[in-house]
């Protein structure tokens, strides 16, 4: 999984690349057959939609309420809240600053993409958010009735989405973005719009770095502690999440830095540190909302509408804490809220994947920096609550 997690950035970027020459210089005939891979390509990842759904969010239920507790449910609703936040602000700093961007929607000067050759259709299992609900349903009917038979079917089944997933989607996924890329470079589209996404990958790594500065605010004042005890440690950590584009290979380091600051109680560390390295994606969360926003004004004219983002945000949340552990997780878990209630088509979402996945060492960085404020108000919280700190024996990590 980390040599895949290295090299998707890689072949992306290079899809991308050949997408762009290809498209530039294809003719009728040649555009004609890779319309048809797109086409077919767009129509078995939107299957797979609903599987991954099902697949990452009914087996986490039952593994959190099996060890449900006080201290569990502080770190879910917090890890929650702080991904639901990062959302809304980034939709309000959206909203602001995309309308002064140079996007230019004109669809006037652009070719018109040759027809599809061959329509292979696969529709999904079931709707999106069917699968989410189902998802819900059976995750917390099997933690209340304690259905072990069906706990471990749910296990097995996770195992099975996610061998799917890293070897039939993520391969694919660069072929997808090439054909993506040259019809965008056929039509013009992408010669127009390349400065923005640029612009826009600054401006969502200024975001983190406001995010997590509001975080490490909040958790200091709610702690009554200095953050900055735990925000200079975590320097090793931040570098190696942008270097792995791994929670899980970068948790050791995390621990490490964690364990260093003289604020956090270690049973806090031991116990959160690990956990919201699964759960808590507030800086993935920030970025694939304000990317939505912007390629919806790219590809459709216009940024969704408020209620359509509202909706988006709160259920991106959730998708966010069950997403699954690979490359670009987050935005594979939720492509059905982008194709669903944004009503993002193939073209859209090759967009966000590709975005998404070439700047997704620096939202790994920022989720990983944020579990250290989070911890901080777990070890508040356990304070405050009178709650005894349990002796815990250091590892060398």
């Amino acid at each position: 999984m980390k040599r895949i997690t290295k090299s998707l950035p890689f072949k992306l970027l290079l899809g991308v690349c050949i997408g762009i020459i290809v498209g530039l210089l294809a003719g009728e005939g040649l555009m004609n057959i890779i319309v048809t891979v797109k086409y077919i390509l767009g129509q078995y990842i939107n299957f797979c939609v609903p599987l991954i759904v099902i697949g990452f969010i009914a087996p986490s239920i039952p593994k959190l309420g099996n060890n449900a507790s006080k201290m569990l449910a502080v770190a879910l609703v917090i890890a929650y809240v702080s991904s639901l936040g990062a959302a809304v602000f980034s939709v309000l700093t959206g909203n602001v600053i995309i309308p002064y961007l140079s996007i230019a929607f004109s669809v006037g000067d652009l070719k018109v993409l040759p027809e599809v050759v061959f329509k292979l259709d696969i529709p999904q299992i079931m709707g999106v958010m069917s699968a989410l609900v189902f998802s819900l349903l059976v995750g917390l009917a099997a933690t209340w009735t304690r259905a072990v038979t069906v706990i471990n079917l749910l296990d097995e089944f996770q195992e099975i989405v996610l061998k799917i997933v890293t070897n039939t989607v993520i391969p694919v996924l660069p072929v997808f973005i090439a054909t993506t890329f040259c019809t965008l470079a056929y039509e013009g589209t992408i010669t127009k719009q390349l400065p923005v996404f640029i612009q826009v990958v600054v401006i969502v790594m200024v975001g983190h770095y406001i995010w997590l500065a509001m975080l490490y605010l909040i958790a200091g004042a709610y702690a009554g502690r200095n953050p900055l005890e735990v925000l200079k440690h975590y320097g090793a950590a931040y570098i190696t999440a942008v270097g792995t584009m791994s929670s899980a290979a970068t948790l050791a380091v995390a621990l490490r830095c964690a364990r260093k600051s003289k604020v956090l109680r270690n049973d806090m560390i031991d116990f959160g540190i690990p956990l919201f390295a699964n759960i808590h994606l507030c800086g993935s969360v920030l970025t694939e909302t304000f990317f939505v926003m912007v390629v919806s004004k790219i590809l459709y004219g216009d940024i969704p509408d408020m209620k359509m983002m509202v909706l988006f945000c709160i259920l991106l949340g959730i998708f966010a804490i069950g997403a699954p552990g690979v490359p670009g997780g987050t935005v594979m878990a939720s492509l059905g809220l982008i194709t669903g209630i944004l009503g993002f088509n193939e073209t859209g979402t090759a967009l966000i994947l590709t975005v998404f996945a070439l700047q997704d060492s620096f939202g790994t960085a920022c989720n990983i920096t944020g579990d250290g404020a989070l911890t901080l108000i777990l070890t508040g919280y356990a304070n405050r609550h009178g709650i005894s700190e349990k002796t815990v024996k250091n590892s060398d990590c």
